[in-house]
């Protein structure tokens, strides 16, 4: 979602600096970026790391907090759309075929993404807090998602833009389409390249698979 469909990471960007700050710290754009993908405990347990606070696991949850009553304000507005994805989504949904959101962002932020994203596009979405810990690049977000669509994921595409989202549905047998953003991903199996969703439907999808 963040990053493949809309540009969310920019508004991630905004909290996480503002929460380093509040932890009395700083956090730098390199290690910004070590984020992209992470699921909230992961992300709160790095940054009162960097910022030389205790890592308790009360600490996590209010870091976890803060940072999710920040972003919540900023993804209460429209959300801007990454190039080609809304038209991705459309023929997706056209041609018939069952789609998941599957994402690292907990379930009440997706929430409210979808309000600009559009609920109607997915038949079941798969959020960081539902899958027992198991988050990217763990193979359980993907695999929980093609199980609840009732499609095998090896006959899946999964669309990521982060290195461990490419993990998660690659290691899960997904042919994975890499769309790059805002940091770089490695080459690897079952992964295709492209520089946006622009002119991607469904016959660019199947081919993906028929290529595996």
């Amino acid at each position: 979602m963040d990053g493949t469909l809309v540009d969310s990471e920019k508004l991630w960007d905004v909290a996480l600096y503002e929460c380093a700050e509040a932890l009395g710290g700083t956090l730098s754009q390199e290690q910004r970026m070590t984020l992209v993908g992470s699921n909230m405990d992961a992300t709160a347990t790095f940054l009162l790391e960097v910022t030389g606070r205790d890592v308790t696991p009360e600490s996590v949850a209010e870091t976890g907090a803060w940072i999710r009553g920040r972003t919540a304000g900023l993804f209460d507005d429209a959300l801007p759309w990454r190039p080609g994805a809304r038209e991705a989504l459309a023929a997706v949904k056209a041609a018939g075929l069952r789609s998941a959101l599957v994402t690292s962002t907990e379930r009440a932020l997706t929430e409210l993404a979808l309000n600009t994203i559009g609920r109607e596009f997915f038949d079941v979405t798969v959020c960081g807090d539902e899958v027992d810990g198991l988050n990217k690049p763990h193979p359980r977000p993907y695999l929980k998602a093609a199980e609840l669509l009732g499609v095998p994921a090896h006959r899946c595409v999964a669309v990521e833009d982060s290195p461990p989202g490419a993990e998660s549905a690659a290691r899960a047998g997904c042919a994975v389409l890499v769309i790059p953003n805002d940091v770089e991903v490695p080459e690897g199996e079952r992964r295709v390249f492209r520089g946006s969703l622009v002119g991607v439907d469904v016959p660019v999808l199947a081919g993906l698979l028929s290529g595996m």
